[in-house]
């Protein structure tokens, strides 16, 4: 018995220091990485310098996030009071105009965000592989050097997420630099792209060459920047009109991103399928212009032109299916048909109906075509709104990131819709009165239609679609959700000229239907996306009037664009939104009007249920068409205050084609069938 509990106390006396080590450890680990919570000291917060500024917010011209509200598009009616006698309510800023430059990042590269800060030194660095693909290893091996003195005075390197030799090697050529907010550093003035051995003339002390060249082949050009001036030697004028605040890299020849000029001579002049770059820069504060907020005129009327399917590339464009010979640079002669259209008919509104961009690899720098695709429209001060289209991101760029790049184009009105459904650009835009009330006279849907629902992969590991996207079914709930918010208005609208209709809408909202033509319903609506539905091609209405279908136009000169799978955003969506939730307002649908693109050959109206399902028809040289088919846009010329609906097609030529009335005075009658 002794022997036996000698043994057992060695055998503890053992494992007991293993044991101890083992649990002393654990509850160590317990310690530092569960219980222990470290309370930051008062140095976190005052930091200084470049560091103590984060990102807050990242400048896109106008939010992703704003809702029309917030541009300006409350559906109450009210708030006149707060305009200026005399003064147009459209015409009134807001304190949301502006942008809160202090809040920007010093050292992330963004050319949509409106620094005032300029730029202290430029390098240039060649490397082996793009930084865009290995930015864990990047900033050792292919930013330039620094020192921490360096990064404090001068700021940390930012790159220019533009590699200039993107279609030429596998290698990146990278622009680098540095941002300031410090005012006793000299800051950047001037850029000069100069041959070797060519000095800026006049010359002096204060320019600055770059030591790699940044011709991405051929001649070997290099970078000249001038410091001249700290910021606390400029005066306001010269940090507004001289002071470079940022750079950016442009491909082909058209225009650069607003805001941004060319520098003179070009890094690389292009040869055979490479597109000339260039070296593009902004000096000061250059925010796009907003879009003032939806209107009708004062006589009731709005007109909304839908341009579908500009096929843009990064170069100019080749034409296809056209008699015009010779037929060059068929994205310039869209642009020049298309700024003709514009100073014709004088829209309020102009409707981008999807593939704003070619794709299929033509498209191969996004940014590049996204300056340029809305240049007619934004040159003459309209408000426009787009879609996406199959072809728009099969490059590459993201929808997210197009939208954030579309909404920093002057007059834009484009909106990224909520996060948690299926695609981006599922927004709702109103046009009110131009009245004090503000009336909301009309509802305009746009909706993302996808790209494609099915493809296959060949044998490189390229995909082939087979089948086109459709509209899905939380995209059918947004809509209804959406549909459900809008507030009835006492119809035909009648335009108030004092301050509102006072206790009238008290009297209305307690559910009574007005006598006669007068009633209580939601204001008509249009609703734009760029793949069709199955429904297009269904059966047409019969007018009881004249025995005939209601289908106008031409259709059946291409196959069905419309997708094969769907989740019934007709039956389940269209046909379930009504424009009032009264017995006596009949079962009229909110939508009176679907506007699609994608089909370039096919161009009629036809009314499905009560749903009139329009196309745009092409209206881009750069897209394919069919000889003897003109380029041509739709209009949608909407008068009385939205009561009444009409369409028509103007043609290359400056035909009117299949001018008709659909909604209000003068339309067929009302569709009184089965839903």
């Amino acid at each position: 018995m002794g022997f036996s509990l000698f043994r057992l106390a060695r055998f503890l006396q053992s494992i007991f220091v293993p044991t101890a080590s083992v649990i002393t450890f654990s509850c160590l680990l317990v310690f530092f990485f569960v219980l222990y919570q470290p309370t930051p000291g008062p140095g976190s917060i005052q930091k200084l310098g470049w560091q103590s500024w984060d990102v807050v917010e990242l400048y896109t011209g106008q939010s992703s996030g704003k809702t029309s509200e917030a541009l300006g598009e409350t559906s109450t009616g009210h708030g006149a009071s707060s305009v200026p006698e005399g003064v147009d309510w459209w015409n009134v800023t807001t304190d949301s105009d502006t942008e809160d430059v202090a809040s920007l990042p010093l050292d992330v590269w963004d050319p949509l965000m409106q620094h005032d800060t300029g730029l202290s030194e430029i390098h240039i660095t060649e490397c082996l592989v793009d930084p865009i693909f290995v930015p864990s290893v990047a900033a050792d091996i292919c930013y330039p050097k620094s020192t921490k003195e360096d990064d404090a005075h001068k700021g940390k390197w930012v790159r220019v997420e533009r590699n200039l030799k993107e279609q030429l090697s596998m290698k990146s050529l990278n622009v680098y630099y540095r941002r300031t907010r410090r005012h006793d550093i000299p800051l950047v003035t001037e850029l000069r792209v100069l041959p070797d051995k060519e000095t800026p003339s006049p010359f002096s002390s204060s320019w600055v060459k770059v030591a790699y060249p940044i011709s991405p082949a051929g001649e070997r050009r290099y970078l000249w920047y001038k410091l001249e001036k700290t910021w606390r030697e400029m005066t306001e004028a010269e940090r507004k009109k001289d002071l470079v605040t940022e750079i950016d890299v442009l491909f082909g020849s058209d225009q650069p991103l607003y805001g941004f000029d060319k520098v003179e001579n070009a890094p690389y002049d292009g040869a055979g399928r490479a597109e000339v770059v260039w070296l593009t820069y902004r000096k000061g504060i250059k925010p796009p212009p907003h879009a003032p907020p939806l209107h009708f005129s004062r006589d009731g009327r709005f007109k909304i032109m839908q341009v579908a399917d500009l096929h843009y590339s990064v170069n100019m464009g080749s034409c296809r299916d056209t008699i015009i010979s010779p037929c060059t640079a068929s994205d310039n002669l869209t642009n020049t048909l298309l700024g003709r259209m514009l100073d014709i008919e004088k829209p309020d509104l102009v409707v981008f109906t999807g593939d704003q961009l070619n794709g299929q690899t033509t498209s191969w720098d996004e940014r590049s075509v996204l300056a340029k695709f809305a240049k007619a429209v934004t040159e003459r001060s309209i408000p426009w709104a787009a879609v996406f289209g199959n072809h728009d991101d099969e490059d590459g760029m993201t929808r997210e990131a197009q939208v954030k790049y579309m909404q920093g184009l002057p007059f834009s009105l484009v909106q990224r819709g909520p996060k948690d459904i299926h695609g981006v650009g599922n927004y709702v835009l109103k046009v009110k009165s131009a009245d004090p009330s503000k009336t909301h006279l009309l509802t305009l849907y746009f909706l993302d239609s996808g790209a494609y629902y099915k493809g296959v992969l060949d044998w490189m590991g390229i995909f082939h679609a087979t089948e086109y996207d459709y509209l899905r079914q939380d995209q059918i709930d947004w809509f209804l959700d959406e549909s459900r918010t809008i507030d009835a208005i006492e119809r035909p609208f009648t335009p108030d000229g004092a301050k509102d209709l006072g206790s009238i809408w008290e009297r209305q909202a307690a559910g009574q239907v007005l006598p006669g033509s007068r009633r209580l319903a939601k204001p008509n609506a249009l609703m734009f996306f760029h793949i069709p539905l199955q429904e297009s091609n269904s059966a047409a209405d019969v007018n009881p009037a004249t025995g005939q279908p209601l289908d106008v136009g031409q259709h059946d000169l291409e196959a069905s664009g419309a997708a094969k799978k769907q989740d019934g955003f007709f039956h389940k969506g269209l046909l379930q939104a009504f424009e009032s939730d009264h017995l006596a307002g009949g079962q009229a649908t909110e939508v009176k009007v679907v506007a699609n693109g994608h089909s370039h050959i096919t161009d009629n109206c036809r009314r499905v249920k009560g749903v009139w399902m329009c196309f745009g028809g092409g209206g881009s040289y750069s897209g394919y068409g069919k000889i003897g088919f003109d380029r041509r846009f739709r209009i949608y010329d909407i008068s009385e205050y939205g009561e009444t609906i009409r369409t028509y097609k103007r043609t290359e030529s400056d035909d009117i084609v299949d001018d008709m009335i659909l909604v209000g005075r003068g339309a067929p009658p009302p569709y009184e069938g089965v839903a």
